[in-house]
């Protein structure tokens, strides 16, 4: 059964809706009236009409805001539609407000279609937009969506990184709307790790407070489901359905009810009570076909199926699945589909029809090529079962050969004479098969031989060399603790106002040439480039291999690369351009390193030295390097120093800054 603990994609419901002019308002008025009662299908024909009759733009970008939702629940592919339509609408008379909400509920309608890399390019152009109007609430909700699309894909460092940076900005502006939004998220990140559960449960919990606080009644119902998932998870059943019919209990109509009622009877089945089950999920799919929401109609009818199944009643079962495949391929909802296939492949594959089974598991594999955030052991699993559907399918096919090959002996008997030129003819064959295997076995080899190469020389670009011996010899990298490492960021000041000027390949080649530069200056220092975060650089000294002299070194390029700015600057000048302002911070102490991900590898540092740095950077100057007072007690013999004041830091206190003017043998030779 597909999960219902599910990360929240903030889209909300029915804003205020444009008053049109001239003779449509009447017809406005009346159809407004009806929209909230009908059922999805004459909510979007009487907003077709509404369209129909609007007179300015801003009134039909609106209308097809609306009808992208309607149509969410019904036709993907339409709804993506009306979304476009709204972007053109906003693109012609350059409304960047109206153009940040259109491409969200675009990347809405993409994200439902299982078209994920189309879905996170609108957020960032919504993303963008909200930006540039400074609509900090609608930043915090876009951070929050990508996050929820990167777990939809199984990149949950990705995910993380976006819902704390929602979690950041809706703290920062007290909107406590945005926060509950966010931390849902983190808690769905926390709840698919078995050690994190509990912490799951806890963050979930504090959300929660906030929408009873709110009295936001989807949002207690959305969490609700979500802690009775978690709770079902660690097996305390009696807990899970608490909250689950919290979720349920007095939401009538509300979005999050049929997901609710669907997890009480998964909970019933799991005990073997399937006429509760049953009772639950029958409610579901009524409040679901009286909506007409196709989606929800599909997971009701697959909960159904799949108690019928566990019962033993294939045949009920069977009949189920096949109403939801009729809805799942008309709506063409990847997910829903799978879960179809693969019990119309179970139940065909236990009936000994095979013929069956394997089609719906060729049917299975086509939908798990098209989504994003399959698990190695979803992938491993479907592999098993179609190799056994595979194996069972060939049994009938060589029974049936053996069967052709008996009647072929018979005319071979007819034609004896002739059976020692077949024979020498077959030698042959299989002789020029094997030569050509062997051909082809060589060919492999070299090229993977090539790729093993290519493979090294690309974990060397990305990890640092003793970090990479160290992987592929021991297949891990054992995290270090370091006493005293130098960190430093860069980052650019009004990076979104000169990037609104620039086309995106102007702005990309222009991050490539700054980074480029970079990395050539850090090499030179010794020091070991960390990562990129959009415009920031963040590089460290005294890693992998501990070395004394990373304060030095790391003011040295710190300084560089304010200078190479500066000539960069001076060029933009010359061409009329905007000038890009950098600051850069630099921290010293104690850190821990090492290796994070399983499929895609990247080197990290963690610790108060990192915050620390950053907090340097954020509260430096342009063409300025701001140290920590760590780190000028290592470099003022070497270097001359300004102090410029405290910062006050969490856990730590207050924190002197000193601006680095210049190498004090450079001063005293003046």
């Amino acid at each position: 059964m597909i999960t219902t603990r599910v990360p929240h994609f903030d889209k909300g419901r029915w804003p205020a809706f444009p008053v049109l002019m001239g003779t449509a308002r009447v017809m406005t008025a009346f159809f407004l009236l009806l929209i909230f009662i009908l059922p999805a299908k004459a909510q979007e024909d009487s907003l077709l009409v509404v369209l129909r009759n609007a007179e300015s733009d801003s009134s039909k970008a609106a209308i097809l805001i609306e009808l992208c939702k309607v149509a969410m629940d019904t036709d993907l592919k339409k709804s993506e539609v009306y979304a476009q339509q709204a972007v053109d609408v906003h693109k012609r008379t350059q409304n960047k407000a109206g153009l940040a909400a259109a491409y969200r509920f675009l990347g809405l309608a993409q994200l439902y279609g299982s078209r994920y890399k189309e879905s996170v390019e609108s957020w960032q152009y919504s993303l963008a937009y909200y930006d540039s109007v400074g609509d900090r609430a609608n930043v915090a909700r876009i951070y929050s969506n990508l996050g929820a699309v990167y777990e939809n894909q199984s990149n949950d460092v990705k995910a993380l990184e976006y819902m704390l940076k929602s979690q950041k900005v809706a703290e920062e502006i007290g909107d406590t709307s945005r926060l509950m939004a966010a931390l849902t998220n983190i808690a769905v990140i926390y709840g698919k790790k078995p050690h994190t559960i509990k912490k799951g449960i806890e963050v979930s919990l504090q959300a929660l407070k906030f929408a009873d606080t709110m009295n936001d009644k989807e949002m207690q119902s959305k969490i609700s489901t979500n802690l009775g998932e978690l709770y079902f998870s660690l097996g305390k059943d009696t807990i899970a359905i608490e909250y689950f019919e919290r979720a349920a209990q007095g939401y009538e109509g509300a979005e999050s009810l049929v997901p609710a009622l669907l997890n009480i009877g998964k909970v019933y089945s799991s005990r073997k009570d399937f006429d509760s089950a049953f009772k639950y999920q029958q409610q579901a799919l009524g409040i679901a076909e009286k909506v007409d929401s196709k989606r929800d109609i599909t997971a009701a009818l697959l909960a159904l199926a799949e108690t019928y199944q566990n019962k033993g009643d294939r045949k009920s079962a069977l009949s189920l699945y096949e109403r939801a495949r009729e809805i799942g391929e008309n709506i063409k909802t990847p997910e829903e589909l799978k879960v179809v296939y693969t019990g119309l492949s179970d139940i065909y594959s236990t009936q000994r029809d095979f013929e069956r089974a394997y089609r719906y598991q060729k049917l299975l594999t086509t939908i798990n090529d098209t989504l994003y955030n399959i698990t190695y052991a979803q992938k491993l699993e479907g592999q098993l079962f179609a190799y056994e559907i595979e194996k069972k399918q060939n049994q009938i096919t060589i029974l049936n050969k053996d069967k052709e090959l008996a009647e072929i002996d018979l005319e071979r008997q007819k034609f004896i004479k002739n059976a020692f030129m077949v024979g020498l003819i077959l030698i042959f064959f299989i002789a020029f098969i094997i030569f050509r295997n062997y051909r082809a076995k060589v060919k492999i080899n070299k090229i993977l031989d090539r790729q093993k190469d290519e493979i090294e020389n690309l974990l060397l670009n990305i990890l640092p060399e003793e970090v990479a011996q160290e992987l592929k010899t021991d297949g891990q990298a054992t995290p270090r603790s370091y006493e005293s490492v130098s960190v430093l960021f860069t980052d650019f000041k009004g990076f979104t106002t000169i990037a609104e000027t620039m086309t995106p390949n102007e702005l990309v080649a222009e991050l490539n040439d700054f980074f480029v530069a970079f990395d050539d200056i850090i090499e030179k220092n010794n020091l070991e480039k960390i990562k990129t975060i959009g415009d920031a650089y963040m590089c460290a000294g005294g890693i992998p291999t501990s070395n004394m002299t990373h304060p030095v070194d790391i003011i040295t390029a710190g300084l560089q690369i304010q200078q190479y700015m500066e000539d960069h600057n001076v060029a933009r000048k010359e061409k009329g351009l905007p000038v890009w302002g950098l600051r850069v911070g630099v921290h010293t102490g104690p850190v821990t390193a090492g290796v994070v991900g399983r499929k895609k590898y990247a080197y990290d540092i963690w610790g108060s030295a990192v915050n620390i740095a950053s907090r340097m950077e954020s509260n430096g100057e342009v063409g300025k390097v701001n140290i920590s007072e760590a780190t000028y007690n290592l470099v003022k013999d070497k270097f001359s120093c300004v102090h410029r004041g405290k910062i006050s830091a969490k856990n730590i206190g207050e924190i002197d800054m000193y601006f680095v003017e210049a190498m004090q043998e450079v001063t005293s030779g003046e």
